[in-house]
């Protein structure tokens, strides 16, 4: 479909390089993108005559258009121009309208004319008179055209002649000369007239045409066509020699001068007398030529016919030939642009190609419709005259590689005409297949001391793709050996795969190596895959076995001494020698290959040890000269051998290391010991420090445990029943319930309610250790949660006797409102069993103060009515007689004796542990607080608590005192 349309107008003749316009600014495109996006101007004509601008855009003259010459037959001339773009393929149609300019004079046909007049002709006689043409004019002289073609008639000054422009001006193209005064052959027989035609320019040109006037005596009617204008319609494809029409003209003088001859008249064009013929008698007009309707649809023709009389008088008349389209131009698909191959990802829609029809005929002879084949992933789409052919679904390159599409244009004439235009479509594969090798794993042998750009093996890959996709080459991922670029190993090269040593590999150095191997494609964007290639040295024996003891040079031999006494076997020596290869390469054996006693001495031939085969007598050789031989187990084998010489001596010496030799330690280390020897002493000093940080961490806790427990247990004092009602906003209560058969280990304390926040306190004793833990807890639940709750809470204690707690301590907040007041708990009875773990923790607690005091009194027992001596220190324990508080129950209260507060983070150090296996935590008031700074417990029974229940006063005083209280334990916590 085209995307645009534009026309121009441009004068005929118009200089080269004269400039029509800017298709980029008219267009709309940008002027830069045009020479990236291919365009190119597609026309029907032969010529080119404009040319555009690749970089600007600008549409200028290329060739000068000469208008007569490519419209002499048509009155509007238009030249079609279609632009085509690529990347995206787009269409836009440009029409040029060619203006005609005044650059032809009129001319008439002769120069001269010759006209016989007889002189009794009366004034007003008429004589036609040629016309001129203008080629500017059109193919018809039609003065309507335009104002370049022939406007007006000029004739020369004459008395007896007039030009009569009325035919002229009325569009019959009649000029006429007009007698205006009798003539008189006897004063004037020849008159000489000048006919001026003018064209309407600017300026004008004219053009001049003599006429000579004979007057005689002649015949005086012309001949008279029945009608003045003649109208036929003529098939295009009708055949030369075809009737078009027969005229009769009359003429009512007799003889000669009624005797009419029929031709073509002054002003039909050339071309028109080249496609018809006038029979000169008879008046038929034939065709005489090819017609076309596409070249011109009508055509005018004029005869006039010419009577025989000494002055011949003419009439004229003209025919006009209407041409009558016929379905004789078969439709013509143009393929304009094709964008193939096209790629098998290419998206539904996808423009492959760009056609145009055209047809010659015109009405429904020029109406084309395009079809290609069903079953093909293409599509038609059509705008005008263009086509557009677009996929239509998936392609598949693996289906068809390729594509010949049919494309059958048919015309709607009566009976319709077709043609055909095969277009060859190339579907194009996709980079969608990375290289795939032959093996998942390669592995070399190469043996050691190869030479340079030795073969070591071909890599293989292939890739299913075709084209540039399957094109793979080959290259060395980037790495290190040994701290040297892989590339100083080995090399490959990219078109073969073929690998090569780039150095020669020594197996002591390097044994085996491994190298990663890409193979890539050549497709956009490329794929790649890679391999590893392990690459094995092989040893070879290279190295001559090396002998290091004993050694000998080339002027003297190795001394061993042998005693006189040595008996059969004695070990005279050890050859030592090594040798740098592996393997098989390495084996040695020992030869010996020269001596100077052949049946006195030995050689082992795998461990090198030279013994004596039999005792030595007395009457032996001072010396005896051996050579002894050091052979591998190469192929070739490689040997070297030293000469030793034995020296018999009476006694061999042994060897007593001197004790005044001091040896110096190595004073150069290895870095790599000096590094070990580092690191191991870091990690001791902080192995050390660590555990001399826990332990002195541990001992302070267990000393600040320890001072805390006890120093409770001095401010214990009686309490009334009313000060233990006003302490009840501490909400807690202990109760221990009877029945319960426990050993706890632990106690815990729970408390919450009027608080912003619940806390939570531990405490772990054990009877049979001098170290108890007191574990600090944060926030047990959600701030300001109120409510009951409770925390059952569990501590063993075991006394000397061995005998367990039989209680279990509840402590419990039933607080149900900040204002509602807690009640001391009456359930709490003080048994004998109470009362000996009472007297046993009063023992420990002088273990944990270390005061020999207290363990001077622990033998006495801990009653209502008897005190410890260390709990008198504290105050009284129980209450006075009279108090309403039965002597059975206890209240316990931590007294002002230490008020020295805990910084933040530091355990509370007042508490205090009664006789019962419990543990109970304390809460310290602020140092401005108006209510006693200690918290406390109270053990009291049920009948007196309800009795204490009915006092209610105070109740906001004491919620205020609770927030100042809550606010002192978030920040000592």
């Amino acid at each position: 479909t085209a995307d645009g349309q534009i026309v121009y107008s441009i004068a005929e003749e118009t200089e080269r390089g004269a400039s029509v316009g800017n298709i980029a600014k008219d267009l709309g495109i940008d002027a830069a993108t045009l020479s990236a996006r291919k365009f190119r101007m597609i026309t029907g004509s032969s010529k080119q005559y404009f040319n555009i601008n690749a970089s600007t855009g600008a549409l200028s003259v290329n060739e000068p258009i000469d208008r007569e010459q490519l419209c002499e037959l048509k009155s509007v001339c238009l030249l079609n121009y279609e632009l085509v773009l690529e990347n995206p393929l787009e269409l836009y149609r440009m029409e040029f309208k060619v203006l005609d300019i005044n650059d032809n004079s009129p001319s008439f046909p002769l120069s001269e004319y010759h006209i016989n007049m007889p002189e009794f002709l009366s004034p007003g006689a008429r004589f036609t008179l040629p016309s001129a043409q203008d080629l500017d004019e059109g193919a018809n002289s039609d003065p309507d055209v335009g104002t370049n073609s022939v406007q007006n008639y000029l004739l020369s000054p004459s008395r007896h002649f007039a030009l009569d422009l009325k035919g002229f001006q009325s569009g019959s193209k009649l000029l006429e000369l007009v007698l205006q005064q009798p003539l008189d052959r006897e004063q004037s027989a020849l008159q000489q007239l000048v006919l001026t035609a003018v064209d309407g320019g600017d300026p004008p040109k004219s053009g001049t045409a003599q006429i000579s006037v004979r007057v005689v005596d002649t015949n005086d009617n012309p001949p008279a066509f029945d009608r003045s204008t003649y109208t036929v319609s003529l098939l295009e494809n009708s055949l030369p020699g075809t009737l078009v029409v027969k005229l009769n003209a009359s003429d009512p003088d007799e003889g000669s001068n009624g005797d009419v001859i029929y031709s073509f008249g002054s002003y039909t064009p050339q071309k028109v007398r080249q496609l018809f013929s006038v029979d000169p008698h008879s008046g038929e007009v034939r065709v005489n030529g090819t017609l076309d309707y596409e070249e011109a649809s009508s055509y005018e023709i004029y005869v006039q016919a010419t009577d025989q009389g000494p002055v011949s008088m003419a009439g004229h008349c003209k025919v006009l030939v209407n041409i009558v389209d016929a379905n004789d131009n078969v439709p013509e698909v143009e393929l304009t642009s094709l964008y193939s191959p096209v790629p098998e990802d290419a998206r539904s829609g996808t423009v492959v190609a760009l056609m145009s029809v055209t047809d010659q005929d015109s009405g429904l002879n020029k109406q084309v419709s395009l079809r290609i084949p069903p079953g093909l992933p293409f599509t038609l789409n059509s705008f005008k005259n263009s086509y557009t052919l677009v996929t239509q679904g998936k392609l598949d390159h693996e289906k068809a590689a390729a594509y010949n599409i049919t494309v059958t244009a048919t015309d709607s004439g009566s009976p319709p005409l077709s043609s055909q235009k095969v277009i060859h479509v190339e579907i194009s594969d996709i980079n969608d297949n990375p290289p795939r090798f032959e093996e998942p794993v390669y592995s070399v042998y190469i043996p050691e001391n190869n030479p340079l750009g030795a073969f070591l093996c071909t890599i293989k890959a292939t890739d299913p793709d075709v084209a540039k996709n399957a094109y793979v080459s080959y290259s060395l991922v980037d790495g290190e050996i040994e701290g040297l670029p892989v590339a100083s190993y080995v090399s490959i090269k990219s078109d073969s795969g073929n690998m090569y040593a780039v150095r020669s590999f020594d197996y002591e150095t390097l044994r085996e190596f491994q190298v990663i191997v890409q193979a890539q494609d050549a497709g956009i964007p490329p794929l790649s895959s890679t391999v590893t290639v392990y690459i094995y040295v092989v040893d070879e024996n290279d190295h001559a076995p090396q002998i290091l003891y004993p050694t000998s040079t080339n002027t003297s031999a190795a001394l061993e001494m042998i005693p006189r006494s040595a008996y059969a076997g004695y070990l005279v020596t050890k050859i030592i020698a090594i040798d740098g290869d592996s393997g098989q390469n390495a084996w040695l054996f020992f030869y010996l290959v020269q001596t100077s006693d052949p049946g006195l001495f030995r050689i082992e031939l795998h461990t090198g040890e030279i013994r004596t085969t039999r005792k030595l007598g007395e009457d032996s050789t001072p010396t005896f000269n051996l050579t002894v031989e050091v052979r591998d187990n190469g192929e070739p084998s490689m040997s070297s051998s030293v000469a030793i010489t034995i020296a018999v001596v009476d006694r061999v010496s042994k060897i007593i290391p001197d004790r005044r030799r001091h040896f110096k330690s190595p004073s150069n280390y290895s870095e790599v010991t000096l590094y070990l020897i580092i690191a191991l002493s870091a990690i001791s000093f902080v192995f050390l420090f660590t555990i001399i940080g826990l332990t002195i961490i541990k001992c302070y806790r267990y000393s600040l445990y320890g001072s805390s427990c006890c120093a409770g247990c001095c401010t214990v004092r009686e309490r009334s029943p009313a000060e233990l009602y006003k302490q009840a906003n501490n909400n807690i209560d202990a109760r221990l319930p009877q029945g319960l058969k426990v050993q706890p280990h632990f106690i815990e304390v729970r408390g919450n309610g009027s608080l912003t926040k619940t806390y939570c306190y531990k405490a772990c004793l054990t009877a049979g250790s001098g170290s108890d833990t007191f574990m600090f807890y944060n926030t047990c639940g959600p701030t300001g949660t109120t409510g009951p709750s409770a925390v059952v809470t569990e501590r063993h204690l075991t006394g000397q006797s061995g005998q367990s707690a039989q209680n279990l301590i509840i402590l419990r907040n039933d607080s149900i409102t900040p204002n509602e007041p807690k009640h001391p708990n009456p359930d709490w009875r003080y048994s004998a069993s109470l009362r000996a773990g009472m007297q046993r923790y009063v023992w420990l607690l002088c273990i944990w103060r270390r005061q020999e005091s207290c363990v001077e009194d622990q033998q006495g027992l801990i009653s209502s009515g008897q005190q410890s001596p260390v709990l008198q220190q504290a105050g009284e324990v129980s209450p006075p007689v009279g108090a309403g508080v039965n002597s059975n129950s206890w209240t316990f209260k931590f007294g002002p004796g230490n008020s020295k507060q805990g910084g933040p983070g530091e355990l509370p150090d007042k508490f205090i542990i009664p006789g019962s296996p419990a543990i109970i935590s304390i809460r310290q008031e602020p140092p401005n607080s108006q209510i006693d700074k200690s918290d406390f417990i109270t053990f009291g029974k049920k009948e007196e608590t309800k009795k204490k229940k009915k006092k209610k006063k105070g109740n906001k005083t004491q919620e205020k005192k609770e927030k100042g209280n809550s606010t002192t334990e978030n920040s000592d916590q």
